[in-house]
């Protein structure tokens, strides 16, 4: 099972930028897809962003197209969510997730959790 390390969140103002960073452990980070979420309070969990195991494809939720890019490093069992443009709708705590072999990348229930997640707040 890939055990995961989300950091970077932080606050920011609006119309910033910020990085984050997920850090996997084990052997089969490499040929799993891997996937951003999200959680605001008082909200379920929504997908953000996802990529495939080899990083060729990624998908997108339509609030974050065009802001967020989402990223792998195999070599460095990492996935990264460059988030420019920040607006206040993106307070969440963010987590990444691997993705099952069943189910749509944009479904949340179609993840397997292993963070604790990494808090973003923009002001506005």
């Amino acid at each position: 099972q890939v055990q995961l390390v989300e950091s970077g969140g932080g606050l920011v103002q609006a119309g910033g930028s910020l990085r984050l960073s997920c850090a996997a452990s084990g052997d089969t980070f490499s040929s799993r897809a891997m996937g951003w979420l999200r959680q605001a309070p008082g909200k379920e969990r929504e997908f953000v962003a996802g990529v495939s195991s080899s990083g060729s494809r990624t998908v997108y939720a339509d609030s974050v197209k065009g802001r967020f890019t989402i990223s792998r490093d195999n070599a460095k069992n990492t996935v990264y969510l460059q988030m420019n443009s920040l607006k206040y709708e993106d307070t969440a705590l963010y987590y990444c997730a691997t993705k099952t072999p069943w189910g749509s990348y944009y479904t949340e229930t179609a993840y397997d959790y292993g963070g604790q997640g990494t808090q973003v707040t923009v002001s506005s």
